[in-house]
């Protein structure tokens, strides 16, 4: 038993070894939102943390309708004196990291609506020459070319997004990949992005499995979650979706989801999928403070370790010590 349980030892180092080398994998597949909280640190700060693949700058909260679009990031910045424009020096320290950064449009707070097709036009040709590849005397955030718009449609109009998406995608013809995400609410289909999100033209959909009693985990149940998980990845024609979820106990309404609860109960099981992206979290703010995602990093480490089911004692080994280094690193 002894012998055979060492070489389960030696193997699950060499495998952890591996996994240090391409430890970004697994930050990859976090996604935040952030520009919600003036303490939550700079952009440049919260991509060297090598924590998150995707960053949402949220958001553009007026626009559509004829308005004059706006930006509202909370109080890192006055838009409306140009002072945004330093937030492209974070933009771009990210997107060297190989972080991909996201305009976020809508929210739960702002007044937005899609009135006609041509609207949406107007609005995609707005995001386009102020956010994306194209040029403008206003850029908000400067000169840095974001990587895609996110549609956080929690209001409004409910027609029309899938035109937005459309005229978009046309953007990417021109040369750079315009990437379109999406956060709908958990309960399927989502009233505003049902007919957006069946385009098929969405790269990764992160469900808001929060706030929505019907399809989140509550009362100690994962049943709710898991069951809109499955509804979700078989009817959604998005590259990768992810778990979007809460990164504190009162980062929302409801729906947080306890670490131990998330790596043992949900994670395991959501990601046999092969939709399956990862995890979004509500939001930098919350997870600056709580240091959610890093334990959501280690998830793929504690599920190897499960493999190990040793009778001897191995605190003093090399091995353990050459473990916890890894798991540390």
């Amino acid at each position: 038993m002894e012998n055979r349980c060492r070489t389960k030892a030696r193997l699950l180092f060499f495998t952890l070894m591996m996994l240090s080398s391409v430890r970004t994998s697994v930050s990859d597949g976090i996604s935040i939102y952030w520009g919600q909280n003036g303490n939550e640190g700079n952009l440049t700060s919260t991509c060297a943390t090598g924590r998150y693949g995707f960053i949402n700058i949220a958001f553009l909260y007026i626009f559509g309708n004829g308005q004059i679009p706006q930006i509202n990031l909370a109080g890192h910045c006055n838009p409306s004196s140009g002072g945004c424009a330093v937030v492209s020096k974070g933009i771009r320290d990210c997107q060297n990291r190989g972080i991909k950064v996201m305009l976020s449009i809508g929210g739960g707070v702002g007044n937005y609506s899609l009135s006609s097709t041509s609207d949406a036009k107007n609005v995609a040709d707005y995001l386009w020459n102020n956010f994306l590849g194209g040029s403008s005397s206003s850029r908000p955030l400067g000169d840095a070319v974001l990587d895609g718009i996110d549609f956080d449609i929690e209001a409004g109009s409910t027609q029309y997004w899938d035109d937005l998406a459309r005229y978009l995608s046309e953007y990417s013809n021109q040369g750079k990949k315009i990437y379109l995400t999406a956060a709908p609410q958990c309960p399927y289909p989502d009233s505003h992005l049902g007919r957006a999100l069946n385009t098929g033209l969405f790269d990764y959909v992160w469900v808001q499995f929060y706030n929505n009693p019907p399809c989140q985990y509550s009362s100690g149940s994962v049943d709710n979650l898991l069951s809109s998980w499955k509804q979700w990845t078989s009817s959604v024609p998005a590259t990768k979706l992810f778990l979007g979820l809460p990164a504190a106990s009162n980062a929302a309404g409801s729906g947080y989801v306890p670490v131990n609860v998330l790596n043992s109960q949900i994670l395991p099981v959501i990601e046999t999928s092969s939709k399956y992206g990862g995890v979004m979290l509500w939001n930098r703010y919350y997870d600056y403070k709580s240091g959610y995602s890093s334990s959501i990093k280690s998830s793929s480490t504690l599920h190897l370790l499960r493999y190990i089911r040793c009778d001897f004692e191995l605190k003093n080994t090399i091995f353990l010590r050459l473990l916890a280094f890894v798991m540390l690193w």
